[in-house]
């Protein structure tokens, strides 16, 4: 075959495996020949941040309409106690990821099977909770986190705490803030509705999100516990006390106490995994043939619910507008919603451009003083910008102000 020929044939390839179509939904335009030229620009971000050692490496994955338009490894998965070269298919610690990726789609299954109510009081399924005046904390409370829950728990670095003790300790914690009146992001509301999902389903969170969420969509690299994956696909976090390096294991230290399956992290993932579940958020709930939700509840879900008059504004589990959002840029639209993680991961999602940004680094290896700040923010300016709506198309858009309202569903 002629030396011409195959090169032609490999340009083709590539530009196939970057543009591939992820359960695009009916109405979504793929065709999406190539990737918008400008998002090469994130090479020159990702390297900045790898020369001032910010991070070890990343994956950076961009869907628009669709279709996956950039997708790429950059740096090291590992740099201690060898070195290890990221690649595509790595999966890493989401940290609070999981709170959206995980936990909220969990709630929301249960809400439409009806065998919850975001209104009820938590007490309803975990009596324990009531004191020290938990009792009016709601479902919906914990899930915007205006619950008046601290952020998390203040232990005893002398101490060990076994699982039992530190939901004991969450149970008779008392509130920092009357329910609905302060926004305080808090692990401990999403850790109580890990426990809440596992009392009302009867099955771990693990094990919930993984038959009703993960395995529908085929997220195989998606799970918490997750050696059985393969420990040399996981990106390390940091160095441990006992002089071992965590791969494989929670960074999270409450999530970490509790075995590793917990409501506020936990959850381990790769890109082209977290792409899935992206697509299908944009598609209403769907992908391909699998309905996770109901496109109500994703509108709900990804919609202002924050009390009226409240300067933060979040959805159920995912930030839209608050103390938190740096990383959505100066781009994306007005009802884009995202999240961040810990350990160095974020998700961005705009319904208005039918895109969504997935970036994935461990910038806790090796010694935790990783920064992804500026990383974050710029990679956002340059998929938002690419992205973003005509002015005939903002013009026709719902602004934030005008969509945010009294959180009031309808689902019952």
């Amino acid at each position: 075959m002629p030396i011409a020929l195959i090169i032609l044939l490999l340009l083709i390839s590539a530009q196939q495996t970057l543009a591939t179509c992820i359960g695009a939904s009916e109405d979504s335009n793929q065709q999406v020949a190539s990737p918008v030229e400008s998002l090469s620009q994130i090479d020159a971000v990702v390297d900045k941040a790898l020369t001032a050692g910010n991070i070890p490496g990343a994956v950076v994955l961009v869907g628009h309409q669709g279709c996956v338009v950039f997708e790429k490894a950059y740096g090291n998965r590992s740099v201690e106690p060898t070195v290890e070269a990221m690649s595509l298919d790595t999966i890493f610690d989401l940290a609070s990821l999981t709170k959206v990726v995980a936990t909220t789609p969990s709630v929301m299954v249960l809400l439409q099977q009806g065998k919850l109510r975001l209104d009820d009081p938590v007490v309803k399924y975990i009596p324990a909770f009531a004191q020290r005046g938990k009792a009016t904390i709601t479902i919906r409370h914990l899930l915007i986190h205006y619950s008046g829950l601290p952020a998390d728990l203040r232990l005893s670095k002398r101490r060990r705490y076994t699982a039992k003790a530190i939901l004991t300790k969450i149970y008779q914690i008392k509130p920092v803030a009357s329910p609905g009146t302060r926004f305080i992001y808090s692990d401990l509301g999403f850790i109580v509705l890990g426990k809440i999902v596992e009392r009302v389903s009867g099955k771990t969170l693990d094990r919930f999100a993984q038959q009703n969420i993960f395995s529908p969509l085929m997220m195989n690299s998606t799970r918490f516990l997750p050696r059985s994956l393969g420990l040399n696909l996981i990106a390390p976090t940091e160095w441990r006390k006992d002089g071992r390096i965590m791969r494989g294991e929670v960074h999270d230290p409450l999530s970490a106490k509790l075995g590793g399956v917990a409501g506020d992290a936990g959850l381990f993932s790769s890109a082209r995994d977290l792409a899935k579940f992206c697509q299908m958020i944009l598609n209403q709930g769907r992908l391909d043939e699998a309905e996770i939700l109901k496109s109500e509840i994703v509108g709900e879900m990804t919609s202002p619910q924050s009390p009226r008059g409240k300067e933060d504004i979040r959805g159920f589990g995912w930030d839209i507008n608050s103390t938190y959002s740096s990383p959505k840029g100066s781009y994306f639209s007005s009802r884009s919603f995202g999240h961040t993680g810990y350990t160095g991961t974020s998700l961005w999602i705009d319904p208005e451009t039918q895109t969504y940004l997935v970036i994935l680094t461990n910038r806790v290896h090796p010694n935790g003083k990783g920064n992804v700040k500026e990383l974050r923010q710029e990679i956002a300016d340059i998929v938002g910008a690419a992205f973003k709506p005509s002015v005939k198309d903002l013009s026709s858009s719902v602004s934030l102000e005008t969509s945010h309202r009294d959180s009031a569903v309808t689902f019952k």
